[in-house]
Order: structure tokens, then C-alpha cells, then sequence
């Protein structure tokens, strides 16, 4: 096996157990929402409903397809020599159209909605971000064997680390602020400010734990 496909499987390993830990987290915190409020006994039906079929299905299946969408792009960039800007746009155009389509965000929001091309450019550029972060993993030629190990031989340090996880953070950040800024983006029937509520809360605890995560790579330290 090359070590580009030794990285692809790593990460690819890694991402997708990310994805379950972070519907997992939504899944929990959709049940703590719906046990506080007056009226949620008759939503909460709908939307754990809506929420669990979306989570199960919907949202994992997109997921994965968008890891292997940017793993893929990376891939391809790489094996075909060198990555020039024009190389780099041409892939991301072709394949962005594809990513989008399975975003769990944008499939639940209305395409007419004065604020969707802002979240779709947020969207884009998480794309290439992600596309970007995967060509540094698969271009590691180091011997590793695990997640840990390729994440010291990409950065090297966690301040390279962290500056990387940030600037995907952050755009995720932006999107989930377009939505939290005007809730009637989103296309469900019921219980929109729970939904909101739940990415915002899900997305800070994944965060934490992600930064939690780079202690323990780079200086072996377990959080408190």
C-alpha cells in the first residue's frame, strides 16, 4: 500500500468516527432541549422524529460522502503531479456542486432564502479548506500508523495543529451564525429555534473536545 493511501484510510478512519461522536452529541442534547419548555410535549414528537431520521440517515450518509469527496479531491491533486492554482480550482469547482448536495446544512435550508448564497460561499470555502488540509495529510511520507502520529508529522506542533482545526472551525462557526441569525432559512415544520440551539451547543462541545484532542497528540495530556 502507498503512503498516500496509508494516509487516506487514516483520516478517512478518523473523520468518520468524528462524524458519529458529533450526531451522537445532537441526538443527547435534543432530548435535553425537549425536556425543558411548556409547549415542547407537542413538537418534541416531530421534531425527535425529524431530528433522529435526519441524524441516522440523511446527515450521516451526506457526511461520509462529503469526507470522501474531499479525501478524493486531495488524492487525485497529489497522484496527478503538481498542484498548481489552476489544477486546485478546476477540482473544486467539478467536485463542489457533488459536496453540497450532501451538506446536512444546506439540504435543510430554503434556496430562496435571502441569506442562502452567503451559508453556500461559507460552504464552499470549508470545502476547499478541507480539500487543502487533506492534500498536507496525504502528503506525509513518515512512517505512522495511527491518527496521532500523521497529525505530528503534518503540523508538527500543536500551534500548526490548532491554526489548521480553527480556520475549519470557524467557517463551520459562520455557517451555524447565518442560521442562529435569521432561524426561517431553515425548511422544517417544526421547532426551528430547538434546532438551532442544538447545532450551536453541538458544535461547541465538538470544538472543546477537538482542541481537547490536540493536548493529548502533541504533549500527551488527558482533559482535566
Amino acid at each position: 500500500m502507498s503512503y498516500i493511501q496509508r494516509n487516506y484510510n487514516i483520516v478517512e478512519q478518523k473523520m468518520i468516527a468524528q462524524t458519529d461522536l458529533s450526531l451522537g452529541y445532537g441526538r443527547d442534547l435534543i432530548d435535553s432541549e425537549l425536556n425543558v419548555g411548556f409547549l415542547n410535549f407537542v413538537i418534541k414528537p416531530i421534531v425527535k422524529s425529524f431530528y433522529q431520521h435526519w441524524s441516522d440517515n440523511e446527515a450521516r450518509v451526506g457526511t461520509l460522502k462529503q469526507i470522501h469527496i474531499a479525501l478524493d479531491s486531495a488524492k487525485l491533486l497529489i497522484e496527478n503531479g503538481g498542484i498548481s492554482k489552476e489544477k486546485f480550482d478546476d477540482v473544486i469547482n467539478r467536485n463542489f456542486p457533488i459536496y453540497l448536495k450532501n451538506d446536512q446544512t444546506d439540504k435543510q435550508c430554503k434556496k430562496n432564502h435571502k441569506h442562502y448564497k452567503k451559508l453556500k460561499e461559507i460552504t464552499k470555502q470549508s470545502f476547499i479548506s478541507q480539500v487543502e488540509e487533506c492534500i498536507l495529510f496525504l502528503q506525509v511520507k513518515e512512517e505512522v500508523k495511527d491518527y496521532n502520529e500523521l497529525s505530528i508529522a503534518t503540523f508538527k506542533t500543536k500551534e500548526e495543529a490548532l491554526k489548521a482545526l480553527m480556520r475549519q472551525l470557524n467557517y463551520n462557526d459562520e455557517g451555524i451564525a447565518i442560521v442562529e441569525q435569521d432561524d426561517s432559512i431553515i425548511d422544517v415544520p417544526a421547532g426551528r429555534n430547538i434546532i438551532v440551539r442544538v447545532l450551536r451547543k453541538g458544535f461547541e462541545i465538538t470544538k472543546k473536545k477537538l482542541i481537547e484532542e490536540l493536548d493529548f497528540i502533541f504533549h500527551k495530556k488527558l482533559p482535566k
